[in-house]
């Protein structure tokens, strides 16, 4: 098992495909990742699972590899239930989590906004603007840029689970660039396609990072090392100003109150 561990995952499912689906059933999404070069045993660490899930996990997988190995089950107290794991975050981590809540109340009116620019005679360009300066500035600028150049610095940058996440953020750019395209011809199907491209993506990058990646980065921290974080995200945004998000949460409110009232 050993040998398997320091396997990377990807030519794990590809021998042994039954291994993708006992992770999805964890909640481990290794299957469709486009990188595929964690190791396993990196993997399970990154999840951080309870000690009986990841000796059944554990189990499991050496079954699916080595078949006719006799493996020892592990013993599980059926009667000990697992209390759901409350993640805790360090204040500055918490301070990035606390910003995906307006991330999110923006994708929550993105099928809205879709279906109003639809039904319109002509696209409304500066409705699509005003939500591409919101991703720009408080979304990329504003949130993703703290992650890049300080949180993302206390890990090791090569590690695959911080590449996908650039990956996200960069194919999210792309995302909104073709927005503005759109915007720009008039095109309602380009403008459609990459904004809700854009939801599906953040949606799926802000639960890897609230549930996975960034408790998997506190628990690396030393109290020095959170200290040292905490007084880079406050001079961050202190270059931008407290008006920024007080700005971009005022935006968000006038939105919800166009379009989730229409619907109430």
């Amino acid at each position: 098992m050993k040998n398997a561990l320091n396997k990377e995952i990807k030519d794990i499912i590809q021998d042994y495909p039954e291994v993708g689906r006992i992770l999805e059933e964890y909640g481990i999404g290794c299957s469709p990742c486009s990188v595929g070069s964690c190791l396993l045993k990196d993997i399970v660490g990154i999840h951080n699972l309870d000690p009986q899930q990841e000796a059944i996990l554990m189990y499991r997988i050496e079954k699916a590899i080595y078949p006719d190995r006799d493996v020892p089950e592990p013993k599980v107290d059926l009667t000990k239930k697992q209390a759901p794991k409350q993640i805790s975050y360090s204040p500055p981590v918490k301070k990035l989590v606390d910003e995906h809540g307006l991330i999110k109340r923006l994708l929550a009116l993105i099928p809205h906004i879709v279906e109003y620019i639809e039904n319109s005679v002509n696209v409304d360009k500066e409705l699509v603007l005003q939500c591409v300066d919101f991703i720009r500035a408080y979304a990329d600028k504003y949130h993703h840029m703290k992650e890049e150049d300080i949180l993302f610095k206390y890990v090791d940058n090569n590690a695959e689970i911080i590449q996908i996440m650039y990956k996200d953020h960069d194919t999210g750019r792309n995302h909104v660039r073709q927005v503005i395209e759109g915007a720009e011809k008039g095109n309602k199907a380009q403008i459609r396609e990459h904004l809700l491209a854009y939801r599906e993506l953040l949606m799926q990058h802000i639960k890897k990072e609230d549930e996975i990646l960034y408790p998997w980065i506190d628990r690396q921290l030393s109290v020095t090392q959170v200290g040292e974080m905490f007084k880079q995200c406050t001079e961050a945004d202190a270059s931008v100003g407290d008006e920024l998000p007080k700005k971009y949460e005022r935006f968000i409110i006038e939105l919800e109150e166009k379009f989730l009232q229409e619907v109430a």
